[in-house]
């Protein structure tokens, strides 16, 4: 696979967890807890799709490597939601389960990016 089809596939991909997490919570009992954590959880998401597609047209090395680490962060608590959502039963682990193996997978790839980003 080319590095651009890659690029183009992996900001559907980030933007797809985003959008299927969104869902998801809007299938929640809305509680105290499920609104405070709903919050969180679609605000890492999306924002994990909107920094890697910023890392996607940085201007220098330097700028990726910014914008890839709030991506990996951003990734990081994404997958800390989505534990504790699973942790504490507040929603259904079928529905859980398919999106947190999704953020591990998008947040090691992003990890590998960054990791692997070098300022010759």
């Amino acid at each position: 696979m080319e590095k651009q089809e890659f690029i183009e596939k992996f900001k559907k991909r980030t933007k797809k967890l985003s959008v299927d997490i969104i869902l998801m919570y809007n299938t929640l009992q809305k509680t105290e807890a499920t609104k405070i954590i709903g919050y969180q959880i679609i605000k890492s998401a999306t924002s994990t799709a909107a920094n890697y597609r910023a890392s996607c047209i940085s201007r220098s090395k330097k700028e990726f490597y910014s914008k890839i680490s709030i991506t990996v962060e951003e990734a990081d608590e994404t997958v800390f939601w989505l534990e504790v959502l699973k942790d504490s039963k507040l929603a259904p682990e079928d529905s859980i389960n398919p999106l947190l193996i999704e953020a591990i997978e998008i947040s090691k790839v992003v990890s590998k990016a960054r990791k692997n980003t070098t300022f010759d």
